[in-house]
């Protein structure tokens, strides 16, 4: 039953990554389609701006659908956000180019891009509060770092994918701007249905059906909710908010604006090269990921999340000068520095942020702490890069930013409780083995 789960509620993260893949790995052809006549740098933050609009959209996601899982279940919530997910991503596909429709096409991209964004702000916190519940207690680690594996395979599937397609040889440019960008997006509907049967097929956690067997007629509202979070939790709302900032801001200097500051950093790599060292790094945090999640069972998620924000400090600003150096050498050293530190958030953060909230009020508090940190700070993290190398021109600006993430996120850790090892707040023990379970009576007993 733990590995059905696992496997649902990765899905979600396969089919929302596989879009983002898809979406920075297509950057310069997407760009050309929707922004046709611009310079390269408006046209560069026109795109760039698309994908960061959906996260505006993220915060309104979890406010709507977070309580809604608490008061009507994990499992038929994550059903509903799957599915829109991929639709919004399938839908992408069929969006006629600037040279037929003019300014609508970007403005249909927009749409699409706002009902993703919507459908992913209920989708990470309900994913991670489903997987935390079925977990037992002294492998949560583990088992909440399969949700990263999941972004990381529907990254690196939509990252091959989209680099198959703008290889030279496999069609000719005016193919690929008019119809083969297209092809990737069309696999996110399959993805979408693969989810939703994965999903319909779980009962939901034991800690929510027991929660619904203690709570049954009691009064709950949205509004009633979102206003418990903000008053009464406000404290876990922002070490969780200072958490995922740190955690995104590196997940997405990775995996989105790093293509594109290799293009005019170092511009001896080219962009097919820059792909596929990417996808190498990301790779080889699949492998690595599940060890780390392992690793934080047995030393705590904190010391594992403090390393990674001390790396950001000291090694942040470096990995980007790497970079600079442009060689093929140097890229990859420069962006296997960047996994390393995403490597200590995204095989902990999983397991840690369930453990902020309790039980009644997990999958809201999530889904709103969570959304709006990634709306604030993470998804707009290429833009505001962009922004500021243009406007400053000074090209170690994301060094610097990497380095302020990791004092946030340091100061966030600082203030989180350890939760490795122990039951989530709310929350009975939860045991592998009928013997584990006879142990711990045994000892509650004595």
């Amino acid at each position: 039953m733990i590995k059905r789960a696992i496997g649902a509620a990765a899905i979600g993260n396969v089919t929302e990554w596989f879009d983002f893949g898809v979406f920075a790995n297509l950057t310069p052809v997407i760009t050309e389609v929707f922004f046709t006549g611009s310079s390269k740098t408006v046209g560069l933050i026109g795109t760039l701006g698309l994908f960061a609009v959906a996260f505006l959209v993220r915060p309104i996601g979890g406010m709507f659908f977070g309580p809604l899982g608490d008061r009507i279940g994990r499992q038929r919530v994550l059903s509903l956000t799957v599915i829109l997910m991929a639709l919004g991503t399938f839908a992408i596909a069929f969006i006629p180019g600037y040279a037929t429709w003019g300014a609508a096409a970007p403005i249909l991209m927009l749409v699409a891009r706002l009902v993703q964004g919507f459908s992913t702000g209920g989708e990470y916190g309900g994913a991670m509060t489903f997987i935390s519940e079925y977990a037992p207690d002294k492998k949560r680690g583990f088992l909440g770092s399969w949700l990263e594996f999941g972004t990381l395979t529907g990254y690196l599937f939509g990252g091959i994918i989209a680099l198959v397609v703008t290889l030279p040889g496999v069609m000719s440019h005016d193919s690929l701007v008019s119809w083969g960008w297209r092809i990737p997006f069309l696999i996110s509907g399959p993805l979408g249905i693969i989810g939703l049967y994965l999903r319909m097929k779980l009962e939901d956690t034991p800690a929510f059906r027991a929660l619904s067997e203690k709570s049954e007629g009691r009064e709950a509202t949205t509004l009633r909710e979102i206003r418990e979070i903000f008053v009464r939790y406000w404290r876990p709302v922002l070490v969780c908010m200072g958490m995922v900032l740190v955690f995104n801001v590196t997940n997405y200097m990775l995996t989105t604006y790093m293509l594109e500051y290799i293009g005019s950093q170092a511009p001896a790599v080219s962009s097919t090269w820059a792909q596929i060292l990417e996808i190498i790094v990301l790779a080889i945090g699949m492998v690595l990921i599940t060890f780390a999640g392992r690793f934080s069972d047995r030393v705590g998620r904190k010391p594992v999340i403090f390393t990674g924000c001390a790396l950001l400090v000291v090694l942040g600003l470096p990995s980007v000068l790497l970079i600079q150096q442009n060689t093929v050498t140097s890229v990859f050293a420069g962006l296997a520095l960047m996994a390393l530190m995403l490597l200590c958030f995204n095989s902990t953060m999983p397991s840690a942020l369930p453990a902020l909230f309790p039980t009644e009020i997990r999958y809201g508090g999530l889904s709103v702490a969570y959304n709006l940190s990634v709306s604030l700070f993470g998804g707009t993290t290429a833009f505001f890069n962009a922004l500021l190398v243009e406007g400053t021109g000074n090209v170690d600006i994301p060094g610097y930013y990497l380095m302020a993430a990791g004092v946030i996120g340091a100061v966030a850790c600082y203030f989180a409780g350890e939760s490795s090892g122990r039951p989530l707040p709310g929350s009975p023990p939860s045991v592998e083995t009928k013997e584990q379970a006879r142990e711990l009576a045994a000892a509650h007993a004595g």
